[in-house]
């Protein structure tokens, strides 16, 4: 038996109900592995999930990514040995500890030349900007892009790689300030989605062209406008909700806008099985060794400032990504 270090969450609400426990980890079985974490990821979900506002039963863990190294194996586990060093964006829900066991099938070795910190600061936000890049929409050249957030964690690694792939994307973001941090990680032009005329500025800075994709992660801000913003079979992709989630609309209202279409996807179920989970990694992992992804560290907390990294990432106060450090 070894003892864990772990956030639990007894009851939904502001960040101060986010407690550390002392956790009795029993030896791994069959098919897990047991990690000793050395860099977990924040991502938004965590603060909805922390809230209620995608509640989870209780009592609970939190939070959905860390890299590390294995400690220990349990039987029937072939690819993976003490010593590794791996990643992992949906294990169940937990990463806020020092050590935990998880199925090795959800594990990922990591490639010499990531780090522990940036694969964890980049493993979530980036198979989220993979599948929005190559599943739901496969972007080409030439493109024009609307990517909302753009000076956040996944905006930022989304917007990079889509310029790697020749289109040409316009970012927005909430200030001025984080105008230019959209502007640094390769917008071709920002705008400053907190001014009513965002959607003209939007246009201005492309000339009049619509956007063939809207990827939308503030949500309820921004939605409506981001339909506007799309040009005729143009696609609008709301993955996230920062403001909110997104209203309701009548479908007519696309065709409308321009006979639009509307998605609203998510990361796991385009990394539900092993096979394809390691096969998008490895994407990930291609275009980080090709310089198209990289890390943005914003903000580091040790796990006990596990509320301040929350309080940190609701009153949008940092750029990129957060890691909490056991």
């Amino acid at each position: 038996m070894t003892m864990s270090r772990a956030v639990r969450l007894r009851e939904f609400g502001p960040p101060e109900v986010m407690r550390i426990e002392q956790v009795d980890l029993p030896d791994p079985g069959a098919g897990e592995v047991r990690v000793r974490q050395t860099a977990i990821g924040f991502n938004f979900i965590d603060v909805y999930q922390r809230s209620g506002v995608y509640p989870l039963p209780l009592p609970t863990g939190l939070g959905h990514e860390a890299a590390g190294v294995v400690e220990a194996v349990g039987a029937g586990v072939r690819d993976l040995r003490p010593g590794d060093r791996v990643v992992y964006m949906n294990a169940g829900i937990g990463a806020y500890a020092d050590r935990r066991n998880v199925p090795a099938e959800r594990l990922v070795a990591l490639p010499a030349a990531v780090s522990d910190e940036d694969a964890a600061a980049l493993f979530f936000k980036a198979m989220t900007a993979q599948y929005l890049l190559r599943k739901t929409h496969v972007v080409q050249p030439g493109d024009v892009l609307l990517v909302h957030a753009a000076a956040g964690g996944v905006g930022q690694i989304l917007t990079r790689w889509a310029k790697a792939l020749g289109a040409y994307v316009v970012g927005t973001a909430g200030s001025p300030a984080k105008c230019e941090i959209a502007r640094a990680a390769g917008c071709d032009a920002a705008v400053d989605y907190s001014r009513d005329d965002w959607p003209q500025a939007f246009l201005q800075a492309t000339g009049g062209r619509k956007a063939r994709v809207v990827y939308d992660s503030v949500g309820r801000t921004t939605f409506l406008k981001s339909l506007d913003c799309a040009a005729p079979f143009g696609l609008v992709v709301v993955y996230g909700g920062a403001s909110g989630p997104a209203p309701a609309i009548e479908p007519e209202v696309l065709n409308k806008k321009g006979c639009l279409f509307l998605t609203r996807p998510s990361v796991f179920p385009h990394n539900a099985d092993v096979g394809t989970l390691r096969a998008n990694a490895a994407d990930v992992f291609a275009a980080i060794g090709a310089g198209h992804v990289k890390a943005a560290i914003g903000a580091r907390f040790a796990l006990d400032d596990a509320p301040a990294a929350h309080r940190a990432a609701e009153a949008r106060a940092s750029t990129g990504a957060i890691l909490l450090l056991p």
